[in-house]
């Protein structure tokens, strides 16, 4: 009974994580079409871009945990040393994309707050 909760509980991380990640492209495609449409008014701006690359980079990383505690369930489901290999690599690979997501995520907030306003929480 617990394992097959347990199952179906990852499942729906799995599915939850991919309806994030989507949604996220989905806000960032609007995003780009809105800034591209803007050309032919004249408002366009390079600042929007990052705006949009911020926006787009947070849904990545919210989608990315999501995954990575499927994995850990999915692995806790089938303790094999195969799905422990699998899992570690998956985890260091998702963990790496995120630190360096993250740092380029600070960044770019940074850039589109401008240097001397305050970061908002």
């Amino acid at each position: 009974m617990l394992i097959h909760f347990l199952d179906i509980l990852a499942t729906i991380m799995s599915v939850t994580s991919l309806l994030i990640v989507t949604y996220g492209a989905l806000i960032a495609t609007l995003m780009f079409i809105r800034n591209e449409l803007n050309r032919f008014s004249g408002s366009y701006s390079p600042k929007n871009i990052r705006r949009l690359r911020s926006v787009f980079g947070t849904y990545l990383l919210l989608g990315l945990e999501f995954l990575i505690a499927s994995d850990i369930l999915k692995t806790v489901l089938e303790p094999t040393y195969q799905e422990l290999i699998v899992l570690a690599g998956v985890v260091v690979i998702r963990t790496v994309l995120s630190v360096f997501l993250n740092k380029e995520l600070k960044e770019l907030q940074g850039q589109v707050r401008g240097p001397n306003k305050p970061a908002s929480l």
